[in-house]
């Protein structure tokens, strides 16, 4: 495994400048992602920063200040939070990503005690791949529904225009821009369709006037604001999609691991990194954020700069939390008008899709096997179609039920290829 020279090694201490300014970077890279996320789903974004930070913290520590990652807000829950928070209100949807994070846990011990290999049988890339495209496709109709309609739900030709702009803005940012412009491409389309939205005055600032500079986040938090009642329905609308996530947060270490030139899955070990991720989505659901995931934003940052201390990234961390508490930030992000958020999202949500295709591609799956081609299209299907299985009062529906369909196809069709038990230390050479 070959090392790039760092300009700062992972626990090599920035110089004061180099500190703030390389902090502020990666919080930019972040921003963008991890505040549209709650901002979809009806949650706080300042909750969401500060539990973006807290989560951070808790990752660090738990991969003993060896792995430079930063957790924001996750897009695979987006529509299993709405769902639940239709069916059971936000206290509903927290009690769903909590118990997210005791599955990743419970995975995280079961490495520990097994090894990894067992892992990539389960969700090999003929599943993983099909189930991201679901998660974007899914979630098409929400962004176009937000970048088409104005705040009554009709369809308005100013308001879809801030969404056109938003979405061309972005594309040009993300596709024509080198460095770190072009890692913060999704705030930077956001900060280009908010200036042409005060332009066509589709923007209110009175919340902003009005914001205290220092204001208490809206948390939301068990046994204070919702009776905490362990729902099945919840469960299995929710934790089925750990699958998809787990699936990421492998991914990620292994990128991560070939940036920086150290072997992540073995020292401080996959189990640590999920058991990190999976505490910090815990803690976040306790306070009313999204569940967490590391961030492909920052690790494209840390490819950049070749700037990799753990310290760079606490500093992020550290102005995550103390940005959820100043007030007109908050209200200023609630100031963005839908079709904006509406346009980055029609972008995102079809590279959430690409991601599941290119997934396919690059593991070089053969579409030309009945097997592979039945897999995937069942997967598909059924997740974009919304089919669901009911039992009494239980019900298990959309990507949820998709997932696990393709899990049980690939464990049970013959023709299944061989998984190497190398397979992480190929894909990291």
């Amino acid at each position: 495994m070959s090392k790039q020279q760092p300009v700062l090694d992972i626990k090599d201490i920035p110089s004061p400048f180099q500190w703030l300014t390389l902090s502020f970077q990666h919080l930019f890279a972040m921003f963008g992602a991890t505040v549209l996320v709650p901002v979809l789903v009806g949650l706080s974004p300042a909750v969401a920063l500060i539990s973006s930070g807290i989560a951070t913290i808790l990752f660090l520590i738990f991969t003993k200040w060896q792995v430079p990652a930063y957790l924001g807000s996750s897009f695979a829950f987006i529509a299993p939070i709405i769902a639940a928070t239709a069916a059971e209100g936000t206290g509903g949807a927290m009690i769903g990503c909590f118990m997210i994070g005791i599955v990743y846990i419970i995975v995280a011990f079961v490495i520990k005690v097994s090894g990894y290999q067992w892992i990539m049988k389960l969700l090999p890339p003929i599943v993983v791949g099909p189930v991201i495209m679901v998660i974007g496709l899914a979630l098409a109709p929400t962004a176009v529904g937000m970048a088409m309609n104005n705040p009554k739900g009709e369809y308005d030709l100013a308001y879809f225009s801030a969404g056109i702009v938003t979405l061309i803005a972005t594309i040009l940012f993300s596709v024509f821009s080198k460095g770190f412009l072009g890692q913060v491409s999704i705030l930077a389309g956001i900060i280009v369709g908010y200036i042409y939205s005060v332009i066509i005055g589709i923007v209110n600032f009175t919340p902003v006037l009005q914001a205290s500079w220092f204001e208490w986040p809206e948390f939301v938090v068990p046994f204070v604001d919702y009776e905490v009642t362990i729902s099945t329905d919840i469960m299995l609308l929710m934790i089925p999609i750990s699958i998809v996530t787990i699936s990421e947060h492998i991914g990620h270490q292994l990128v991560l691991s070939k940036v920086v030139g150290k072997d992540y899955i073995k020292e401080p070990g996959l189990h640590r990194s999920i058991l990190g991720d999976g505490l910090g989505t815990m803690i976040s659901a306790i306070i009313g954020g999204p569940p967490k995931t590391t961030y492909g934003e920052n690790i494209g940052v840390l490819a950049i700069t070749k700037v990799y201390s753990v310290y760079i990234i606490l500093g992020a961390a550290v102005f995550a939390l103390i940005l959820g508490f100043i007030g007109k930030m908050t209200a200023l992000i609630n100031t963005i008008p839908q079709p904006v958020m509406g346009g980055v999202s029609i972008l995102l949500f079809g590279i959430i899709a690409s991601s599941g295709l290119r997934m396919l591609i690059d593991n070089k799956v053969d579409f030309s096997k009945n097997r592979n081609l039945a897999i995937a299209s069942v997967i598909l299907v059924l997740g974009i179609g919304g089919a669901f299985i009911q039992v009494w009062s239980i019900q298990l529906q959309g990507m949820a039920f998709a997932a696990i369909a393709g899990v049980v196809l690939n464990l049970v069709l013959p023709g299944k290829e061989k998984i190497e038990d190398d397979i992480f230390e190929t894909q990291l050479d």
